[in-house]
């Protein structure tokens, strides 16, 4: 008796191994968010990864016959990773009944080409509809509760309030994550996963159900005003004055705390919808523990709550999704307007990496895509519409046709060019050694940044028919190598000088300026450039076509009086 127990004993502590051993190999290398010196990375088998993407369009995931021509392309243009929605109509067609083939389709198709995927799950919304909730969903409006307008009338969107929502989609999020990690936990194609899709209400302000008028007369929930006394002196600045404002009060309904200004519907729905992604978010996570975030649709100028999507992770509100939604690693702007800069700066935060999974392309893009990365240490930056056909929308309009389009030359250029020395970008966020200056519209005649004890000046320069385009975008990012030592890498036709405004000698200089092309991973350098090239030595002259030509330039400066 004793060593038939002895034996089971064994036998039980062996499978125990084996199970420990399991998992240890599927969460060994997993990817996930690392701080390393001044910058939040992306970490994928044990490495910092620059995520050089594209967005599809929202339905092209949806067939993999369709798919099949895209991934070949998708590598062609030098894209490392491709963000793809699995809508949740896909894999639970039937309630209780899953299929995940388009997932494995989908796995295949990018493994295929060595490209990495970032998943967005389509859940209960994409840019504020439901229109890719399974049919089962749609058609049960009594369990499936639908956000109303203030005269009863339903919308093509569900409400935020309903638990019935909530749980089904934390269940069939859960499902997902559990089949990527039984059969991608080894070989990490899944960097990332969205959840959800530019949530919020249109064409008013907030839900008028019966469920959110209750929740709108009640107190604010007590772990709001909590975070907002701990965090008083971080919060974003809109937030912080409609709040002291309204008396810096700790207890009262939404109304008596955020006052009567319509930023207070939309900060009560952006509640509503982050205690929703928590429980969807935490439950995928049960399961694998991939970083998660969601993304926001950002504000037309002058648009009023409702005109856009009110109640999404706008900059405002990311400390009201800070407090509801732990569970997320970074909340994501989709970027399509102008005065990027001043957007993308508004999400990169110590508690919050920039990500940009949606965005214009072009020229346009790589010059944003160069100032995310540098002065901003973005762990990725992606184009929407990357596959070349559609309509990119959002909220109730179009706001023009694919923003990369097939075969977009000004990206496939700086992502093969940025592919090559992606691992030194990465070490110099780290080391804080990497910034940009960015020029953006018409109105911005002259760019201006430091780069360690120096100052650029940057210009815009003509092109190749000799004239200057003055409404152009044009970056210009700068790696330090040392004191007086860049490695410069630029998007447009450009023209820089540099100056100084520290102490010692007064004039800055141009010692040498060396061509860099990158072939092979390795840098090998062409001309030395100190002749009518840089004014004889006063300036660095970029121009839009050095991408393509993969080329950067070594720049080293000096002073003198």
């Amino acid at each position: 008796m004793f060593s038939l127990l002895s034996a089971f004993r064994t036998i039980l502590s062996g499978l125990a191994l084996l199970a420990g051993t399991a998992a240890h190999a599927q969460s060994a290398g997993t990817p996930h968010l690392e701080r390393r010196g001044k910058a939040t990375q992306l970490i994928v088998d044990g490495k910092p990864f620059l995520v050089l993407g594209g967005e599809l369009h929202n339905s092209s995931s949806s067939d993999l016959a369709y798919m099949a021509p895209i991934w070949p392309r998708m590598k062609a243009m030098n894209l490392n990773t491709v963000l793809a929605p699995v809508a949740w109509e896909t894999i639970e067609p039937r309630e209780g009944q899953f299929d995940f083939s388009n997932v494995d389709g989908l796995l295949k198709g990018a493994r295929a080409q060595n490209l990495r995927l970032v998943l967005l799950w389509f859940g209960a919304w994409k840019n504020t509809y439901s229109s890719y909730v399974p049919g089962w969903v749609k058609r049960d409006q009594a369990r499936f509760a639908r956000a109303q307008t203030s005269d009863g009338r339903g919308t093509e969107r569900l409400s935020p309030f309903s638990i019935n929502t909530r749980d089904a989609d934390a269940r069939a999020f859960a499902k997902l994550m559990r089949h990527l990690r039984d059969v991608d936990g080894a070989q990490h194609t899944v960097l990332m996963v969205q959840v959800e899709n530019e949530v919020g209400v249109i064409p008013e302000s907030r839900d008028h159900s019966a469920a959110a008028e209750a929740a709108l007369a009640a107190p604010v929930p007590e772990s709001i005003v909590r975070y907002l006394a701990a965090h008083r002196t971080t919060l974003h600045p809109s937030l912080r004055t409609a709040w002291e404002n309204a008396g810096a009060r700790t207890a009262g309904t939404w109304r008596e705390v955020f006052g009567e200004a319509g930023m207070t519907d939309s900060l009560f729905m952006s509640w509503a919808y982050a205690t929703f992604i928590e429980k969807v978010t935490a439950a995928g996570k049960a399961e694998y523990q991939l970083p998660m975030f969601t993304n926001a649709a950002l504000i037309r100028p002058n648009y009023e709550p409702g005109q856009y999507n009110s109640g999404g992770p706008l900059p405002f509100a990311i400390d009201i999704y800070k407090a509801g939604a732990p569970s997320l690693d970074f909340l994501a702007p989709d970027i399509y307007f102008e005065d990027y800069g001043n957007w993308a700066s508004q999400y990169a935060r110590g508690d919050n990496p920039l990500f940009v999974p949606e965005a214009r392309g072009g020229a346009v893009g790589a010059a944003n895509a160069l100032y995310s990365f540098g002065s901003l240490a973005a762990i990725g930056f992606s184009p929407f519409g990357i596959d070349g056909e559609g309509v990119v929308l959002q909220g109730d309009a179009s706001i023009g046709l694919s923003a990369a389009g097939e075969g977009d030359p000004a990206m496939t250029a700086l992502y093969g060019q940025l592919a090559s020395i992606a691992p030194l970008i990465l070490e110099k966020q780290a080391q804080g050694a990497v910034t940009t200056v960015l020029m953006e519209g018409g109105a911005q005649r002259a760019g201006r940044g430091r780069i360690g004890d120096y100052i650029v000046n940057m210009v815009r320069a003509s092109g190749a028919k000799g004239d200057v385009d003055q409404s152009s975008r044009i970056a210009a990012m700068f790696l330090q190598n040392g004191a007086d030592e860049f490695l410069v890498i630029g998007s447009g036709d450009a023209q820089l000088s540099f100056t100084t405004d520290r102490p010692g000698a007064p004039i800055v200089g141009v010692e040498s300026i060396d061509e860099q092309f990158f072939r092979n991973n390795q840098a090998v350098t062409g001309r030395r450039l100190n002749g009518d090239e840089t004014g004889q030595g006063q300036s660095l002259r970029l121009f839009s076509k050095d991408a393509a030509d993969n080329k950067a330039y070594r720049v080293r400066l000096y002073r003198y009086r």
